[in-house]
């Protein structure tokens, strides 16, 4: 197959599309990916890149065409609304200028924003090339709830957007069952909503060993809890902080952040105006592949989401991780994730946004002996292997591709097909 995907973001930032494009790519299929430049999550080109591009370049293999937009800055207010919009309407220019090949499907990618979903759309409308959407955050829910957009009017006409982007789609993938009426509702048929987890990359499921982690990183002697990615209002650092307030008297226990966002600044001041230097160590962003040896060198690995409804819905990219990596999981949040966890037995579960609660769990999971831990996270990683297995998700995936692919030149599926779907869409577990 010829496979356009289209995604603001795409290597060298790191989304779980870059892994995506590369195994299809590997499998024998045309890829070309229609993607920004650079600038996530600094809020600045990354080294190399400016507005003078470059703006065609190979990844291992994949086609990689990039468009000029307006960097995210700090990654909130007016800088961040230039920064979707810019990219929505450069995609758009460049989609119909320059990939007009005769693709067989056009993904999407998109954790967010939804305008990603726009160049897409046009392309499709003009080519009628299929278009396969893979929601991984509900809008306009998800910037309601980050309080990101208050103006309810300005909410309404997100909404008819995501609408009209929807009505366009051929196919929807969801990243969570939970997703379902939420789409649902906005008038898009069931048949054309199927479920599609995220994975964890492959190099995760090594990660079980005692690897070094890189030499320019000390950890601290203790025990270790680990939160790694975004630094975002999402994951509410709030309570992860308080929670370390709580367990001053605690000094053995570590709370270590890896990664960046938004809200680090705001985080290495509130560590500074609470006291909490001696216990949370802020390493800043490290490369992907340097991960696993930091997930193994956790004693629990910790995962927490703001009370809204909207996150008790989604599953959290990095538990799918987490559980590969075969560690113990702490998390303080509702919903598919909790349950995700606790069916799974993988470690111990806190409500969203209850500080006492998470700082308990901590110290239980401190308190139960090493045995007891490592067999938490075996379960984690036999839960893995049976629920989110990268190979069983890409080749159902590959197959839904293919049967879009059918369509080409405009003619609608069968009913067969259609109903082939239809009994398709929740049998990933």
């Amino acid at each position: 197959m010829k496979l356009l995907i289209v995604s603001q973001y795409f290597w060298p930032e790191n989304f779980r599309v870059n892994d995506l494009a590369r195994e299809f790519s590997t499998r024998g299929h045309a890829v070309t990916v229609l993607t920004g430049l650079p600038n996530y999550p600094a809020g600045y080109f990354s080294p190399g890149y400016s507005l003078r591009g470059p703006y065609r370049e190979q990844y291992e293999g994949v086609d990689v065409i990039r468009c000029p937009l307006i960097p995210r800055g700090s990654g909130s207010g007016l800088r961040l609304v230039l920064n979707y919009l810019s990219f929505a309407v450069a995609a758009t220019v460049r989609a119909l200028l320059a990939c007009r090949k005769g693709y067989d499907v056009i993904f999407v990618y998109e954790p967010s924003p939804i305008t990603v979903g726009l160049p897409a759309v046009a392309l499709a409308l003009v080519t009628r090339v299929p278009v396969m959407l893979w929601v991984l955050d509900l809008w306009p829910e998800s910037v309601s709830a980050t309080q990101a957009i208050r103006s309810s009017r300005l909410l309404r006409w997100i909404e008819r957007m995501v609408r009209f982007i929807y009505r366009h789609c051929d196919r929807i993938l969801v990243q969570s069952r939970a997703f379902f009426s939420h789409v649902e509702q906005q008038r898009v048929p069931s048949e054309k909503i199927l479920y599609f987890p995220s994975w964890a990359e492959g190099l995760y499921e090594t990660a079980s060993g005692r690897s070094p982690v890189p030499e320019s990183v000390h950890l601290p002697e203790g025990f270790r809890v680990m939160f790694a990615g975004n630094v975002g209002a999402a994951q509410d650092f709030d309570t992860i902080l308080t929670a370390a307030e709580r367990l001053q008297s605690r000094p053995d226990i570590h709370w270590i952040i890896v990664g960046d966002g938004r809200m680090l600044s705001w985080v290495q001041a509130e560590v500074e105006r609470r006291r909490l230097r001696n216990t949370v160590h802020l390493l800043g962003r490290h490369p992907l592949e340097t991960m696993p040896a930091f997930f193994a060198q956790a004693d629990a690995l910790l995962v927490t989401l703001r009370r809204e409804p909207i996150f008790a819905l989604t599953i959290p990219g990095k538990v799918q991780s987490y559980l590969a990596s075969g560690r113990p999981i702490v998390a303080a949040l509702d919903g598919e994730g909790a349950r995700i966890i606790e069916e799974a037995g993988a470690g111990i579960v806190a409500p969203a946004e209850h500080p006492e609660a998470l700082a308990d769990a901590v110290v239980r999971l401190a308190e139960t002996p090493n045995e007891a831990r490592d067999l938490m996270g075996k379960r984690g990683a036999a839960y893995y292997a049976t629920h989110f297995n990268r190979t069983v998700l890409f080749d159902q995936l590959e197959r839904w591709m293919r049967e879009l692919a059918d369509r080409q030149g405009g003619t609608r599926s069968s009913p067969e097909s259609e109903l082939l779907l239809s009994s398709e869409r929740g049998k990933l577990s």
